[in-house]
């Protein structure tokens, strides 16, 4: 009988052990690739020693040691550069010095070099929020101490007691990510391209940590509507991944209806398109049916906020992106456009879903909404915040990609005026596609290297949350200390809820190109879900050859697109079995 009972016992502690999360992300350890800066130098020995790559383990040997000495008016400090943005800690591996007591020390993280420096205070927008990222604590005498989770680059670490002597075997940051690999590929004759397109993949993979973020330093939260760039991303990059049903999920169970998610009715639109995107993409049905409930409550809400004249009435914040957030006229028309492209959504997802009386009605709308929208279209013409503003980019082109306005009117008026120029990160993406839809290819491709090329030239390894090339004139870059007479890209700059420092270095919103690279310029076009039928159509404007990969739930496409010297773009794709290509 005790036996039994054992049994059952271990039993019942391994199954509550399996219906704990796991987490499914991996850790590597990444030695700093240099130092640089240090204070009261005169006071460190050995600090090469900390570029050395190092095993996280303590021992007695104590050799290979980067020597601290404090005295009562100097307290050394060090700043580390860890190559490249991460998301995780740092762990820091102590030798042996005379004193065996706990020493304190204080760590900054950064995603500049000026950020790690930085004091946290209202005036210069440095902050602990959402991720603590400095803060004293005590390490120990010939042991490992592992701190942190945050976004960053660069640590400052300094040696806060006074008379001491610190032994510093290594410091190593902690990269904690999933460990997927990049399905999808993009390489053309033009390495800024490549680099951008790689940079947006990057970004992205890390914010894939439990759930999907919008940031890894700020934000660390599912923004519904923030996710949309960045699942086009994953689909385009990563194929299926389960932080994303888990996301939206998530989203889904904490926003009862007929609440907004995240408070903001276009986020919920954005909830929808994301679901008829993502079965597109990945053809899954059955995931599909589990949000028939909810979706169609949600469609029957959004339906309610039409009035008898096809006018959005849309409540809760309205809101399209923060550059657009003083916008009244623009944030109408972008609105009446999202709720056409709801409605389309709606009508798709509903027939697929065997409600046909709805999607009738969600055909219907479309009808209504669009046959006021040409009213509302006009609004974007004056909502220019000067004579020669050429009007919201936002609006434009979410008008352009719902078919209320003119596609070359959007493009040659608004959308390719001044260039870069007026290009949000989060938007940038739509004002690409609808770039696109006017045959405006060679321009998209020239503000794809004009603005997110400028966040690479100013040191960016992953893409940022805003971005202005009014910034640029006089402005450091991110991997320096700012030299004297210069600005600072990071701490002098950003808006609204992102001032200075605040300001997110990684922010998945950003990575459009990385998709609209694959989709017009490699061309690949989903036309049916799970990628059953897929048109490949290249527009290679100024390049020479583009070549790449494209994930479906059959396999993965591989395609090379090369330019004759008469023009003629020739095409070779190599398709898994189940995927029917149309190459056009």
């Amino acid at each position: 009988m005790r036996l039994k009972l054992g049994i059952l016992s271990f039993l019942i502690f391994s199954l509550s052990l399996h219906a704990q999360q796991r987490d499914t992300r991996v850790r590597d350890y990444i030695t700093p690739t240099r130092i640089v800066w240090q204070q009261h130098a005169d006071l460190i020995k050995g600090a090469e020693n900390l570029l050395i790559p190092g095993n996280g383990q303590s021992d007695l040997a104590n050799t290979r040691i980067c020597v601290i000495h404090s005295s009562a008016d100097k307290h050394p400090a060090l700043l580390f550069d860890f190559g490249k943005e991460l998301q995780g800690g740092l762990q820091i591996v102590t030798g042996m010095p005379a004193q065996q007591q706990p020493i304190r020390v204080r760590i900054r993280f950064g995603e500049s070099a000026s950020e790690a420096m930085s004091e946290i205070s209202a005036e210069s927008g440095a902050t602990n929020d959402h991720a603590m990222r400095d803060f004293e604590i005590a390490l120990p005498w010939l042991g490992v101490m592992e701190v942190g989770n945050s976004g960053f680059r660069f640590v400052r670490i300094d040696l806060l007691d006074t008379d001491r002597e610190l032994h510093l075997k290594e410091v190593r940051a902690i990269s904690t990510y999933r460990d997927i690999p990049y399905l999808g590929s993009f390489t053309c004759n033009d390495e800024r391209l490549n680099e951008i397109w790689q940079t947006g993949a990057y970004t992205v993979h890390l914010n894939m940590q439990e759930y999907l973020w919008d940031g890894i330093k700020r934000d660390r939260l599912v923004w519904v509507g923030d996710l949309h760039p960045e699942v086009m991303t994953v689909s385009t990059v990563f194929g299926y991944n389960e932080v994303v049903p888990k996301s939206l999920d998530l989203i889904r169970d904490i926003t009862p209806l007929p609440q907004w998610m995240n408070g903001i009715s276009s986020y919920s639109i954005w909830w929808l398109l994301i679901h008829r995107d993502w079965y597109y993409y990945q053809g899954d049905l059955d995931y599909l049916k589990e949000q028939q409930t909810y979706l169609v409550g949600l469609l029957r809400h959004l339906i309610s906020k039409v009035d008898e004249n096809g006018r959005e009435r849309l409540d809760g914040n309205r809101f399209l992106d923060w550059p657009s957030s003083e916008n009244p006229a623009a944030i109408d028309a972008g609105l009446q456009a999202l709720m056409v492209m709801a409605m389309k959504a709606g009508f798709e997802l509903c027939t697929v879903l065997g409600e046909n009386a709805l999607a009738i009605e969600c055909l219907n709308m479309t009808d209504k909404l669009s046959s006021k929208g040409q009213e509302v279209t006009n609004a974007v013409k004056i909502s220019g915040k000067a004579p020669d503003d050429p009007g919201s980019k936002q609006a434009a082109a979410l008008l352009t990609l719902a078919e209320l306005m003119p596609e070359k009117e959007a493009n040659d008026n608004y959308l390719s005026a001044n260039g870069g120029h007026g290009f949000s990160t989060f938007y940038g993406y739509y004002m690409l596609r609808a770039m696109a839809v006017a045959g405006n290819y060679q321009g998209a491709l020239d503000v794809i290297r004009s603005y997110w090329g400028a966040m690479l030239d100013l040191g960016a390894t992953t893409f940022w949350e805003d971005f202005n090339l009014d910034w640029l004139p006089n402005a450091a870059g991110i991997d320096e200390l700012v030299p004297e007479g210069k600005k600072d890209i990071h701490g002098d700059f950003g808006a609204y809820c992102y001032e200075r420092f605040r300001h997110s270095l990684c922010h998945g919103w950003a990575s459009g190109p990385t998709s609209w690279l694959s989709e017009y310029v490699l061309g690949v076009q989903v036309l049916e879900p799970g990628c059953k039928r897929v048109s490949i159509t290249p527009h290679l404007g100024d390049l020479q050859w583009v070549e790449g990969t494209f994930p479906t739930p059959y396999g993965i496409i591989e395609i090379r697109h090369e330019k004759g010297t008469d023009g003629k773009v020739e095409s070779t794709v190599n398709a898994p079995e189940g995927v029917e290509i149309i190459i056009r």
